[in-house]
């Protein structure tokens, strides 16, 4: 895997969240920048980051369009190279097993949940995301547990970006007679995903019950077409390219079908739920983990 670089800019809370919201505006954003904020340590709450990374070392260009998300005088920027195989695989190392929803994840190095009530799926460190530690992750899992438990009948679903196959193995229990697909523009997770289906008795195929894994730009492949249209599409990606993909999931799922979408900050929900919006779907409900928000959207039946 290649390395990638980080950009980091140093503000104010405010500055950064506006920062982030004058992003979820530029129409021609480079998508293979990504963006985020966060804060930098608890003790100091309006100490914020913007961090930008990009698959390559950045240009002028680049750091051009990334001053611009500053009114007035931009803070100064920070470049640095990222080994990403290091990073992936060390932050996913050593952690605690999660409880999300009817859902226990762990690592290897822990043993399962022994409550009944509960389905297992154990997850390593991986060069992919989605070990289910991070609060989009767990967010997905709690608002499918919550969509099951509100009588919703899925049919047909698709994990579009699944980095681990961890929500395509979560859909995939929560309705064991659905067909399901997962997909990721990474052909790294090709791999990942099968050791993951055979390390949790998950059933790599193309009929009902069994998962089929594609790799994808989106919904850019004949396969992901032809087994559409869906009941549930789930994509936990980056606010970005959900917004640039909402007409494409709008013409994937059928009317009344769901959409559970993540990766998104609480900041970026109002461009996310706009786009969604104009193409035809409503909120059913949203959830916030941290400083993140999932939603569950669903698209308007034709009279």
């Amino acid at each position: 895997m290649s390395d990638s670089w980080k950009i980091t800019a140093l503000a104010t809370k405010s500055v950064v969240q506006d920062a982030l919201l004058a992003h979820d505006e530029i129409d021609d954003w480079d998508f293979e920048i990504v963006v985020a904020g966060s804060e930098i340590a608890e003790d100091k709450p309006d100490d914020w980051q913007l961090e930008a990374w990009l698959p390559r070392n950045p240009s002028k260009a680049d750091k051009v369009m990334i001053t611009g998300l500053f009114e007035g005088k931009a803070p100064k920027l920070f470049t640095e190279r990222v080994i990403e195989q290091d990073w992936l695989t060390l932050s996913q190392q050593g952690v605690e097993p999660i409880h999300a929803g009817k859902f226990y994840i762990h690592t290897p190095d822990h043993p399962p949940s022994a409550d009944p009530a509960l389905t297992n799926f154990s997850i390593p460190a991986s060069q992919a995301f989605g070990t289910g530690q991070h609060e989009t992750t767990a967010g997905c899992l709690s608002m499918l547990t919550l969509m099951k438990r509100t009588g919703v009948t899925i049919r047909n679903h698709a994990d579009i970006g699944t980095g681990t196959g961890l929500l395509a193995f979560a859909a995939m229990d929560l309705w064991p007679r659905a067909q399901a697909i997962a997909s990721d523009i990474d052909a790294v997770c090709t791999q990942v995903i099968e050791d993951n289906a055979e390390a949790n008795n998950v059933t790599i195929g193309h009929r009902v019950g069994q998962l089929t894994i594609v790799i994808a730009d989106g919904m850019d492949d004949p396969l992901l077409q032809v087994r559409g249209p869906y009941d549930l599409l789930i994509a936990n990606i980056l606010a970005g390219p959900l917004v640039e993909l909402a007409p494409d999931f709008s013409a994937s799922v059928s009317n009344g079908g769901h959409v559970v979408l993540a990766g998104l900050l609480t900041e970026q929900e109002g461009a996310v739920r706009r786009a969604y919006r104009k193409v035809g779907f409503r909120l059913a409900k949203r959830l916030v983990n941290g400083d993140w928000s999932i939603l569950w959207l669903r698209k308007r039946s034709r009279s």
